[in-house]
């Protein structure tokens, strides 16, 4: 069976994170977001998998190239300009032979593929729509079903008074290729707002499939740091690089750890890092490959991407820090605060409040208490 990854949008809620990366190549412990994709495509036997790439369709590419590494088989439907999910999965009709599956780029889950299609193969369905329970359905858009199962209307972000299901779209379809019929060529359309909601019009065997698996949508900075909270604290469950040091605690080769460091688990320590003695790191927390931990330093709950340096006497809290930057000594960052890419961050700074900084950023020191 084929698949269909929808990983064309900028991630714009995930910015600055993404300013240079595109979402799906952000690193979830220490390996692409989209890496974590095949690996559970792969448990249901799904190996061959299309790409529906539009930003920066070029890191994607590089990275895993045909797949081969992998153990997959990928091909890239590329759009000139946004064509919306349901134009996206249109312009990769020419590849499609059979029944395939539909997933958005931006979605961690360990629903069962297997039992899905089954399912839907039961229903002799046309679609079939993966369904979520939510708390708080008014933050989204909610999927009514008949007693048959059958997809009855779509509610997009319904007041409380409106709201008679917490199921909500969980961003995974499985669909005949004789549905892309009604969506129009080369032209902008959503499968939520155009194709299903036709769908649902013209009486097309439609299903839901509710399901209580792991799901969460890393579309925003506290979702993302969530995701990698809850792998680490077997909340979710994920392959990720490095072998076991000690309880809940995974490094990579080349890592220089005093042994004065104090480390409390669950964390991941990628390849060649130096952390020195004083550092206090409590989990759960990802650092990636060649970062540098100065003497006195604080980590705690947080992510760090690669070659990252931090200064001496510095707290990183519920935080994320972008590639290449270097953080001065005696600064705290906290309160899922973003530095992104590149940024320089002099000593004596305080960046509370969620505050995000752009890749590039230089901040002398003490500029910035609040």
């Amino acid at each position: 069976m084929q698949a269909i990854i929808l990983v064309g949008g900028e991630g714009l809620r995930l910015r600055p994170l993404t300013c240079n990366i595109p979402k799906p190549m952000v690193p979830v412990v220490n390996k692409p977001f989209l890496e974590h994709m095949f690996d559970n495509l792969k448990k249901h036997n799904i190996n061959e998998i299309i790409l529906a790439i539009c930003y920066l369709p070029d890191h994607i590419k590089r990275h895993f190239g045909d797949g081969g590494d992998f153990g997959i088989t990928l091909t890239y439907a590329v759009e000139k300009s946004p064509l919306g999910t349901g134009g996206a999965v249109k312009n990769a009709e020419g590849l499609l032979d059979d029944t395939f599956v539909v997933f958005n780029g931006d979605i961690f889950t360990d629903l069962d593929l297997t039992s899905m299609i089954a399912y839907h193969k039961e229903k002799k369905a046309k679609a079939t729509i993966a369904l979520t329970p939510v708390e708080d359905p008014t933050a989204y858009g909610v999927v009514e079903l008949n007693p048959q199962s059958k997809v009855k209307c779509f509610i997009e972000k319904p007041s409380w008074e409106r709201v008679t299901t917490n199921l909500i779209n969980a961003g995974t379809y499985v669909l005949e290729p004789e549905v892309l019929d009604l969506i129009p060529s080369d032209t902008y359309c959503m499968l939520e707002r155009g194709l299903f909601p036709d769908m649902v019009e013209q009486g097309v065997p439609f299903y839901g499939y509710p399901s209580n698996a792991y799901w969460i949508d890393i579309g925003n900075p506290a979702d993302y740091l969530k995701l990698h909270h809850d792998i680490l604290m077997g909340k979710a469950m994920a392959r990720f690089p490095g072998k076991s040091m000690a309880d809940d605690i995974w490094t990579e080769s080349g890592c220089n750890i005093h042994p004065a460091a104090k480390i409390i688990g669950p964390l991941v320590i990628g390849r060649d890092c130096t952390i020195e003695k004083g550092v206090r790191i409590s989990g759960p927390c990802v650092i990636g490959d060649k970062c540098i931990v100065r003497h006195g330093a604080t980590i705690d709950e947080a992510i760090l991407w690669q070659n990252v340096k931090l200064g001496k006497d510095t707290t990183i809290r519920n935080s994320v820090i972008g590639n290449n930057s270097v953080i001065g000594d005696s600064t705290w960052i906290t309160d899922s605060s973003i530095v992104s890419d590149d940024s320089r961050i002099g000593s004596g700074n305080k960046l509370e409040h969620g505050i995000r900084i752009w890749p590039g950023s230089i901040i002398e020191d003490n500029a910035i208490s609040f």
